[in-house]
């Protein structure tokens, strides 16, 4: 099976998320799996969801009406530039939008999808199982991996939305992803017991798993939680690595 591994974690190495990766990924080995690591914060993965972003619903099955809305010919003109050099550019980018349908400027449009995000879908495409490995953050994950997942799993990628999702229905959501499995490795700071007893291990699996995963298409997704990892003493951490591994080899 190839395996895309996602980590984050803001320290450079020695942390024990480090640890985890590492046990996991020679548990992916000994498995017989090939394996990807994407560092979010080695790579320096912009999280932030911008403009160009929205490139990625340059898409011809949109509601027409939507996609008026969108305004993509201003879209064109106001990414062109500003200033005596942008004023040309923004001329010829003008004639041009005159003689293009719709359907053709959508397809130039679609042309200008940030690299970052597109190489990153292409490591995703090319795996089967998906694998994200971070410290609980407020709940979530650390920002640089929500944004990971906010402009990587793009419309048109991970999902679509027929008319009734366009009007605002959740259940006109299609997924598209084509990975089998995936797992979600969290290291937290607080105890199994306050997590499970005040109902943030239910909630953290609804959000982490169901919406962010299993919504898209990935019918099996798992939480994994390897709880109080500053408290807890080395017999015990060593019993997480020791899991670390399992769950590689097992995968």
């Amino acid at each position: 099976m190839n395996v895309l591994v996602v980590f984050a974690h803001p320290k450079r190495k020695g942390s024990f998320n480090h640890a985890v990766l590492a046990e996991f990924t020679k548990g992916l080995e000994a498995g017989g799996h090939e394996c990807e690591v994407v560092d979010l914060y080695g790579i320096g993965f912009d999280p932030v969801f911008r403009e160009r972003d929205y490139v990625f619903f340059a898409d011809e099955n949109i509601p027409e009406g939507v996609l008026e809305a969108m305004r993509w010919k201003n879209r064109i003109l106001e990414a062109s530039g500003r200033g005596t050099f942008g004023f040309f550019k923004r001329f010829l980018a003008s004639r041009w939008l005159r003689r293009k349908s719709l359907p053709q400027i959508l397809r130039e449009v679609r042309k200008r999808a940030p690299r970052d995000v597109v190489e990153q879908q292409k490591k995703v495409a090319w795996a089967d199982g998906l694998i994200l490995v971070a410290p609980v953050i407020w709940m979530h994950y650390p920002a640089i991996m929500k944004g990971w997942l906010e402009r990587v799993f793009s419309y048109g990628f991970a999902y679509s939305l027929t008319p009734e999702g366009w009007k605002g229905s959740s259940g006109g959501r299609v997924p598209l992803l084509q990975l089998e499995k995936a797992l979600s490795i969290n290291t937290t700071f607080f105890t199994e017991n306050d997590y499970r007893e005040s109902g943030f291990q239910d909630a953290m699996s609804k959000l982490l798993l169901d919406w962010n995963l299993r919504y898209p298409g990935v019918p099996q997704a798992k939480l994994v939680c390897f709880h109080a990892v500053s408290a807890v003493g080395d017999s015990r951490r060593k019993r997480y690595l020791q899991e670390a591994f399992d769950l590689g080899r097992g995968f």
